[in-house]
């Protein structure tokens, strides 16, 4: 058996890892954890089952996957390829076989193909690893060659450990001079006993007495019963001898008869074979002659039909064409139809031309893109304009409405404006409310007044200072940056760097700007017009001082509420305005948004129209409907190039039945220039005719041929007999049928004396006589009278055995009530014990002894039936590890054990041998072991780093030899890199982490 495919489903860190194509050696490398031992597990698994639960070994159910098993694919030498698949299921997995044969099974079609072997034997005899080696090393020397001997016999050491184990359970049983063993324990206490009770037993006389007596009567009992046992025996045979006398007699006559008949030399039945012979001869004669004549008559037929080959030759041609003329006409009306919606085809696309109006060939049109996706953008782009126009409606009335309500809002806030009254005679009312009726309020209001007109004047006064400083200081600056100015304006001039002159003349203008522009009041202005604001309220509150006139309060009072009121609505439409200008820039915010999204959407378009070769006008307004046309143009004109291409097939069709036909009918019919249905009508009859010849002739011809086959059989079977004819003769040693004949009568008698004979001895078989006596016998005449007086003696010999039995009892009682008396129970009963506790000891180490001699007999056996085939073997493998060196291993001639011969005819128990020699020897039995008794059984041989301690020499010897066996497949596991130099690169695999690579 070979593997040649591994897949893996999951076991172990191995998932989904497929091994194809395994050579008939190959080498798994991978360093440790890469899977080396998990593969292993794998391949045993799958062959005889996963571990189950219960067991100490691993089941590598995988950690990362569902999946557990595998499948391999093997090829058997006897029954062929095959898929061997186990997954998970029950206790040792779900298995399936499936052979290439087509038969599927299961364990029972598995164990057929495995021959009955099991896990333990096929790990035992095929396959090996270091432990073995270094069971060698841990080992004494007297261990080593029975260690060696069951390595050869089992492939383990479980032989050497089960004779280990027997002697062991025997010695803690039993030793010859041994104290401490059960049995010597309970032998010396027995010898102790049996001492005491004598000692009790010698107080009473009387019972020695009667034990003497007892032994006396017990040794008579045994005398009569040996002497009833012989006279029943001389009994028993005599009773016999009278049972087979007549058959025994007849026997003697029957030897003499074959005595005097003497040797004969005749044929098994051979008056039978040449009477058979005579039958036979004279019929083949006569059907020899028939045959011939039909022979004969054949032949003149088969000479008289001479079909046409040549025409039957291109009967496929014909037929195809024949086949063909039916569907001519069809073919024709199907053109006519063709070619009218050819040209209704090529009115549509006129049409469509039209519409589109592009000035585009047909083949420009059909390369216009119009897949999905431009389609998808035609409609996106066109639907983008729709959306947009209603967008811009809707805008616009947007818009006006938006525009009136602000134009509505402004007209309200100019009317609000023009009632509330100006700023300067509010303030003036504001004062006149404020103002005190007494005097000195209004003194100290117009001194506050004058206060604050004085403090705007001083500060006026500090701010015109620091401003000359500060524009003294400018116009220095400015001059400077003038006159650099001026130079470079200069150098522009000069050098004619017309960018450097601008650049001067611009910046000479800005200074002077600013110069202009910073020389305006700014902050002195306001400064000023509060001055002068307070002066006015000033003057006016002199005049008021001066005058002693006040205006009515109240009526002042309601002028200022009412502008209140009127400044509130004021600013609530002003409110409304801001709000409705907020949305009127929002719609001019989408309108300016609109205008961006129109202008993209047009320019798409226009990208759109130059894909599709559509002028830019007709895109902005028909760009669908445009697109819809040119699709429908490229439709059209696909279907239009069908038809053409269907009626160029149907003119190509057509032409060639055509023109086939002419062909064959111008080469095998007379007539010429038919009609194509004549000329097929005319074909098809001669084909039919000639396939008819043809036929005839063929059977004529097979006729012909068997009636030859038979006719040379039946000369060679005439031929034969009469070759039979004569070995009969010859075999008989006569010359003539009629000395052949007599012969024969001699022969059957002696043959029937024989049977006669081999009959009596069947009879007498079972007999319990021996020939002694039997011949004894002969001379007795009156057997029943001699059997009278045997039965007398018995009878009186029974008689006298009960006295002496009723003797016994009586002398047996007195005994009894003795040993009740007293101390003398006591010790007797520990004696009785103490013998059944040693007969159960005993019994027990019997079982081990009883054990060990089988398994010796059975060693035995081994040694001197099988085991001298693997010897040989194994000598070889040693003699070519060795190097000639060692070329010799005998048998110990007791026990279980080896002996190596060295070529110079010295000889080493296996324990004297050096420790790698030892190694040669172990590996060269295994080897010989699979290879020799287990011949048959091709199974592949799994070697695990098993020689990682020989030097580089051994290696190479056992790596050749490991090649050299050319009937088992070798893989072989290891995680030595050096070793790789010993294999061809393409036999081996690397394993890197649930990965298998070809290094």
């Amino acid at each position: 058996m070979k593997i040649l495919e591994i897949y893996i489903y999951g076991y172990g860190q191995l998932e989904n890892v497929t091994i194809k194509a395994l050579s008939d050696f190959q080498v798994f490398y991978g360093e440790n954890e890469a899977g080396k031992t998990t593969l292993m597990a794998f391949i045993h698994g799958i062959l005889f089952g996963f571990p189950t639960k219960q067991s100490s070994e691993l089941r590598y159910e995988p950690k990362h996957s569902t999946k557990y098993g595998g499948k391999l694919r093997i090829y058997h030498e006897e029954h062929g390829y095959a898929v061997i698949e186990r997954v998970k299921g029950k206790a040792a997995g779900d298995v399936k076989v499936m052979m290439d044969s087509g038969a599927v099974g299961g364990d029972e079609l598995l164990k057929h193909l495995l021959g009955n072997f099991d896990k333990s034997l096929f790990q035992a005899v095929f396959s090996f690893n270091l432990q073995g080696l270094q069971n060698i090393h841990q080992m004494k020397g007297e261990e080593i060659g029975k260690f060696l001997f069951s390595a050869g016999t089992l492939g383990t050491e479980q032989l050497s450990k089960a004779e280990s184990f027997l002697q062991k359970e025997l010695d803690v049983r039993f030793k010859p001079s041994g104290k401490k063993p059960i049995l010597n324990e309970k032998l010396q206490e027995l010898h102790e006993l049996k001492g005491q009770l004598k000692k009790a037993a010698a107080k009473n006389n009387e019972y020695e007495e009667l034990q003497r007596k007892s032994e006396t009567l017990k040794l008579e009992i045994l005398r009569i019963n040996d002497t009833l046992q012989k006279t029943g025996e001389r009994i028993n045979k005599i009773k016999e001898w009278k049972r087979i006398e007549s058959v025994v007699k007849e026997e003697i006559w029957t030897e003499k008869e074959l005595y005097e008949l003497g040797a004969i030399d005749f044929p098994a039945r051979g008056i039978e074979r040449m009477e058979k012979i005579n039958q036979l001869i004279h019929p083949y004669k006569a059907e020899i002659t028939s045959i011939a004549n039909r022979v004969e008559r054949l032949q003149e037929e088969l000479a008289g039909i001479n079909p046409d080959l040549e025409f039957l030759k291109n009967e496929p041609s014909i037929l195809t064409l024949l086949d063909q003329v039916p569907i001519m006409e069809q073919l024709r009306n199907e053109k006519q139809q063709s070619e009218r919606k050819l040209r209704d085809y090529e009115e549509k696309l006129s049409i469509t031309r039209e519409k589109l109006h592009l000035p585009l060939s047909e083949n420009e049109i059909l390369k216009i893109n119009t897949n999905i996706y431009m389609k998808n953008q035609v409609e996106m782009v066109t639907r983008k304009k729709q959306k947009l126009e209603e967008v811009k409606d809707e805008l616009d009335n947007q818009y006006q409405e938006e525009k009136r309500a602000l134009d509505e809002i402004e007209k309200e806030v100019r009317g609000a404006e023009d009632k509330i009254l100006p700023q300067k005679e509010r303030l003036l009312l504001e004062e006149q409310l404020n103002q005190k009726s007494d005097k000195k309020s209004l003194e100290w209001e117009i001194k506050s007044i004058q206060d604050k007109i004085e403090f705007y004047q001083q500060e006026h006064e500090r701010n015109q200072a620091a401003k000359n400083k500060l524009k003294s200081d400018r116009k220095l600056q400015l001059l400077l940056f003038e006159l650099i100015l001026f130079g470079v304006f200069l150098y522009g001039l000069f050098t004619k760097q017309w960018f450097l002159l601008a650049v001067g003349v611009l910046v000479c203008i800005g200074l002077v700007y600013f110069l202009v522009r910073g020389g305006k009041q700014t902050k002195e202005d306001s400064i000023w017009q509060t001055i002068n604001g307070l002066k006015e309220k000033e003057k006016i509150l002199q005049e008021k001082l001066q005058s002693s006139q006040y205006p009515d309060i109240t009526l002042l009072e309601n002028q200022l509420i009412l502008d209140n009121q009127r400044r509130q609505e004021l600013q609530l439409l002003k409110l409304k305005l801001k709000q409705q200008q907020s949305q009127f820039e929002k719609i001019i915010s989408k309108f300016e948004e609109w205008e961006l999204a129109a202008a993209q959407n047009k320019e798409k378009i226009l990208s759109i129209s130059k894909e599709l070769n559509i002028p830019g006008y007709i895109a902005n307004s028909f760009l669908d409907e445009a697109f819809e046309y040119i699709e429908q143009y490229k439709s059209i004109t696909r279907d239009k190039n069908q038809f053409v291409l269907r009626i160029k097939e149907i003119n190509q069709q057509l032409s060639l039945v055509e023109e086939g036909l002419r062909s064959f009918e111008t080469r095998f019919l007379q007539e010429k220039g038919l009609d194509l249905h004549n000329s097929a009508y005319l074909l098809r009859n001669k084909l039919k005719e000639e396939h008819e010849k043809l036929i005839m002739s063929k059977e004529r011809v097979l006729k012909l041929e068997e009636l030859k086959a038979d006719l040379n059989q039946k000369v060679q079977e005439l031929e034969l007999l009469q070759t039979e004819h004569t070995k009969l003769l010859q075999a008989a040693k006569v010359d003539s049928e009629q000395q052949f004949y007599n012969l024969g009568e001699k022969a059957k008698k002696q043959e029937e004396l024989i049977e006669r004979r081999r009959h009596l001895q069947n009879q007498l078989q079972y007999s319990i006589l021996s020939g002694e006596d039997k011949e004894g016998f002969l001379s007795v005449h009156d057997s029943a009278e001699l059997i009278k007086q045997w039965d007398l003696e018995i009878k009186d010999l029974q008689e006298k055995l009960k006295k002496v039995q009723d003797e016994v009892a009586a002398n047996n009682f007195e005994i009894q009530v003795l040993e009740e008396g007293g101390m003398y129970t006591d010790i007797l009963h520990q004696f009785k014990q103490k013998n059944y506790e040693l007969a159960e000891a005993a019994k027990e180490w019997s079982v081990y002894r009883l054990a060990q001699e089988v398994l010796k007999e059975t060693i035995d056996k081994y040694k001197n039936v099988h085991l001298p085939r693997m010897l040989s073997k194994a000598e070889e493998y040693l003699y070519f590890l060795t190097d000639g060196s060692y070329n010799r291993i005998h048998l110990q001639k007791s026990g279980t054990g080896f002996l190596v011969e060295r070529n110079d005819h010295t000889v080493f128990e296996a324990n004297e041998l050096s420790q790698a020699t030892t190694e040669q020897l172990y590996v060269s039995i295994r080897l010989a072991l699979a290879t020799s008794l287990y011949e048959k059984y091709q199974f592949p041989i799994i070697i695990d780093d098993s020689f990682v301690n020989f030097d580089a020499k051994r290696t190479q010897k056992v790596i050749e030899l490991l090649s050299r066996l050319k009937h088992n497949q070798i893989l072989f596991f290891t995680c030595h890199n050096h070793l790789l130099s010993y294999f061809q690169k393409e036999n081996v695999l690397c394993l890197e982490k649930g990965t298998v690579q070809i290094t």
